[in-house]
This record gives C-alpha cells, structure tokens and sequence, in this order.
C-alpha cells in the first residue's frame, strides 16, 4: 500500500488534532507537518514531501484559496484538498478553477475526508455531496449571467481551440463525469489510450485535474 504524506492547514488547533487522529489512524496515512496560516503552508510544502494538502479556506495572515498557487510551485504535484465550515459556494468554485482536488466540509464524517485524500493522491477528484448540490447550480447552462461570465466563456473557448477533435470529445466526455472506461467505450478506445488522451488535454489546458478541466469546458455552454 503506498504512503500517502498529509499537509495540513488550518488555524484551530482541535480541528487539526482531529484530523490528524482520522488520518493516522488510516494504515498508510500520514501527517507529516501542519501549519497555522497558508504562509505557513508555504513553508512546510519547501521543507516536506507532501503528497496532499489539506488546507482550509479561511485563516489569518494567507487563506488557503490565496496560498494555492504558491503551494502548488513549493511542491509540484502535490493536490490541494480545501476545508471549510461555511458551504461557501463562491469559494467551491474559486477553489476547483484553481485546480484544487477536492472541497470538503469540516463537518464530514471521517471516513469521507479519508476517501478525499485517497482521491486527491490517485488524481481524482472529491466533493462532498452538499458541495456538489450547490456547484451544479453554479456551472454550465443556466448559471448566473454577467458581463464576467460572457467573458469567462470567450476565455474558455480561446483555450479549448487547442485542442484537437478527439481531445475535445474526450474533454466533453470528462465533463459528464465519466471515467477512463466510460469514454473508452464510449468511444471506442482503450482505456490506457483515454488516460494518454486526458494527460494531453490537462496539459493543453494547463489544467492541475479533470474537475478543473470539467469546469473549463462547462464555462464555455
């Protein structure tokens, strides 16, 4: 079983008491620093190997939505799963448009925040289910309308032109939710090809995950 090494951030000591004593008592989990603040963050992600963060949103000095970016050229590949307490649903889509991983609320069971980390350190994605309730409302046809989200689309669109015919089927499909397999059959490709094909697309879009790359492609309907 691989090692999955946390980083966790918040600035309330139970909460990262507790989620420490989830982790660790997970076999094959790890935490491996914790920090107060998302500057904090910064510093242990230069000074330890993470594979996953786990950062909240709101906390003093830098919050976690702030520090992503920071984190991610700290430690390259590591995949920032975000907290909050609030269901702050401007802040699910921030966050997952910045390439985080997953958005969980602190108020989830154990064995969900463990099921994020998994996800996150095998390259999914995990939204806790109320997250997901309001992001659907957020995203794609129907959404709120504005002279931003008109240009949120011409973006979208400029940056999906990159893409090649069958990448572009292959994002479409990524943006149903999908996996490897489903597109595979769907269109009538292997499995080992669809993933060569989603890496080409991430990084075409320059895309951190499929979520994000999912919401790329819906801000252009």
């Amino acid at each position: 079983m691989d090692r999955i090494r946390v980083l966790v951030a918040d600035d309330e000591p139970l909460i990262v008491a507790g989620i420490r004593t989830v982790l660790e008592s997970e076999p094959g989990l790890e935490v491996v620093a914790v920090a107060a603040d998302g500057a904090g963050a910064i510093e242990a992600a230069e000074r330890v190997e993470a594979d996953v963060a786990l950062v909240d949103v709101r906390m003093p000095v830098l919050g976690g939505l702030d520090a992503m970016a920071a984190l991610r050229a700290a430690r390259p590949g590591v995949a920032i799963v975000v907290l909050t307490s609030f269901g702050d649903e401007p802040n699910v889509l921030r966050a997952l448009r910045q390439g985080a991983a997953g958005f969980v609320l602190k108020s989830c069971a154990p064995e969900e925040l463990i099921r994020a980390v998994r996800a996150a350190y095998a390259g999914d994605a995990y939204l806790s289910p109320p997250v997901t309730r309001h992001l659907l409302g957020l995203v794609g046809p129907g959404g709120p309308a504005s002279l931003a989200e008109a240009e949120r689309r011409r973006a979208a669109a400029g940056r999906l032109a990159a893409l090649s015919p069958r990448e572009a089927d292959v994002l479409r499909l990524v943006a149903e939710g999908l996996s490897n397999a489903d597109i595979g059959a769907r269109l009538r490709m292997s499995e080992p090809s669809v993933k060569t094909y989603v890496s080409r697309v991430l990084t075409k879009l320059d895309c951190a995950n499929r979520v994000q790359a999912a919401l790329l492609y819906r801000d252009t309907l």
